[in-house]
């Protein structure tokens, strides 16, 4: 462990992957067969959950990382960066196996391919310690790149707590991409009728359900039977639930919540790299839509409606994909609600 687990959790639980990113700056993004010109090669720091717990942090909230790293020279350095942060790592614990990194190529315009190796994150296994903690915790954040017995421990921590956290759930990737080492399409099908907050982007929506119409479909009907069964209100607001976006990259996000179906726009920046984008966003809907009022910095803020949320979140994902990597960018909350008042939202 990188420290002693804290007596309480904090009020967000992040289950996910901290690693380091091998980031190489590619003339192209290559064809099958084809090549590109690395201009510039460097490492940062990256994880699905690791991007997500600081994009929140950024944000003030207080929050916490359920991970494993190998007891290598990556997992010392993504150790180490998480203690230089204000994200609660004494939940990320150190195997023999190689540390979860990605290669990631990024053209001139911000598109980018990302390859994963190593074997850490993808045997973690949730100890007691680990159940209880999100079984007391407010919020709990889970990614499609979870090994499967993880996603299922925690859909089992949710369904037998006596006041259940809220759950968001990121779909993450294809099921190509997740197969043996990821959350398998049962588990998936379980958290679409279990997640408070729902997010797929087109990768995953066509991979998982056919295509963004049959997504679409797919979630209200998902939602309609949580809401005919009664488990359709927040335990924290008692706003109605549960609620999905789709994401479309630059072409928008598609929300399925309240029985609409509504289309919001994204916001155009000069994009340097997308890397982290659909982390940031899911951060900032955590933020606006799940985690309780009282932020990391002592204030008390009022939860927001849903298309409030979802350009807040498009705001700190749009800032995000102005600075290299898929951390340097995440805004703090007086840098995104500058960022809206600027474009008059």
């Amino acid at each position: 462990m990188t420290g002693a687990p804290t007596t309480d959790p904090p009020p967000i639980l992040a289950v996910g992957a901290a690693a380091i990113d091998e980031w190489y700056a590619v003339s192209n993004l290559p064809e099958p067969d084809g090549g590109a010109f690395a201009s510039e090669v460097t490492t940062a720091f990256g994880g699905v959950g690791a991007n997500v717990c600081v994009a929140l942090d950024r944000l003030g909230r207080d929050v916490g990382l359920v991970s494993r790293v190998g007891d290598d020279e990556y997992g010392e350095r993504a150790r180490g960066y998480l203690a230089d942060t204000g994200v609660d790592a004494s939940r990320v614990s150190v195997g023999d196996d190689p540390s979860t990194r990605s290669v990631i190529l990024s053209d001139p315009a911000g598109e980018r391919a990302i390859v994963t190796a190593g074997e850490s994150f993808r045997r973690l296994r949730l100890d007691e310690a680990d159940c209880e903690a999100l079984a007391a915790t407010d919020t709990v954040f889970l990614t499609g790149y979870a090994p499967d017995a993880v996603s299922r421990a925690v859909l089992d921590v949710i369904a037998s707590a006596a006041d259940p956290p809220a759950l968001a759930f990121d779909l993450s990737g294809s099921v190509e991409e997740l197969v043996g080492r990821g959350t398998e399409p049962e588990t998936v099908h379980r958290l679409l009728h279990a997640a408070d907050l729902f997010v797929a982007d087109d990768v995953a929506a066509a991979a998982y359900f056919g295509g963004p119409d049959a997504a679409i479909n797919r979630v209200a009907a998902a939602q309609r039977a949580r809401e005919d069964g009664g488990g359709g209100r927040s335990p924290l607001t008692g706003d109605d639930w549960p609620r999905a976006v789709l994401t479309h990259g630059a072409d928008g996000m598609t929300v399925v919540a309240d029985g609409a179906v509504t289309g919001f726009d994204a916001f155009e920046v000069d994009v340097v790299d997308a890397t982290g984008a659909g982390d940031s966003f899911v951060a900032g809907l955590i933020d606006r839509l799940l985690a309780g009022r009282d932020g990391g910095d002592g204030s008390r803020r009022e939860r927001v409606g849903v298309a409030d949320g979802v350009r807040f979140a498009a705001a700190v994902a749009a800032i995000n994909c102005t600075s290299r990597f898929a951390q340097t960018g995440l805004p703090t909350r007086d840098e995104a609600e500058a960022f809206l008042a600027e474009r008059g939202n």
